[in-house]
């Protein structure tokens, strides 16, 4: 577990927190609350980040699973202006639907809505591939709004 506050090149401030979790419901679980607890010492409001954190997280663990790896969480404030959320998992070949293309499921489908809850409190998400095995799925929040 790491935590870091750098310059950037314009010498604001940047806040980054980033942790190894295990592949388990436990591990997701992890995230949200530590999640939720750096947005709170940062002075930043805790309820969509956690909320993102726990959708991404628990898609990593269901999906992007492999037996023995884990996923990254990394937070970061990005010139006091973005909180980006970064979930990374080592599942490359099993991409997400890219934003916009996320279907709705069945009105008695258990699961499906995570990506759902993500682009309707994030700002802008996406996915990023590699390095080979990885993929990263994240998503930005605007803090003025």
């Amino acid at each position: 577990m790491t935590q870091e506050i750098t310059r950037t090149e314009h010498s604001v401030l940047t806040r980054q927190f980033t942790v190894l979790l295990s592949s388990t419901r436990r591990g997701a679980r992890l995230a949200r609350l530590l999640t939720t607890a750096h947005m709170g010492d940062w002075g930043l409001p805790t309820g969509p980040a956690g909320q993102i954190v726990a959708e991404l997280a628990t898609n990593a663990v269901l999906h992007g699973r492999v037996p023995g790896r884990d996923f990254r969480l990394r937070l970061a404030v990005l010139c006091d202006a973005v909180l980006r959320i970064e979930v990374t998992d080592t599942r490359g070949e099993r991409l997400p639907p890219v934003p916009g293309t996320v279907d709705l499921p069945a009105d008695d489908a258990e699961s499906g809505r995570g990506l759902l809850i993500v682009g309707a409190l994030a700002d802008r998400w996406g996915v990023d591939r590699g390095p080979v095995p990885r993929k990263t799925v994240w998503a930005e929040l605007d803090l003025a709004s």
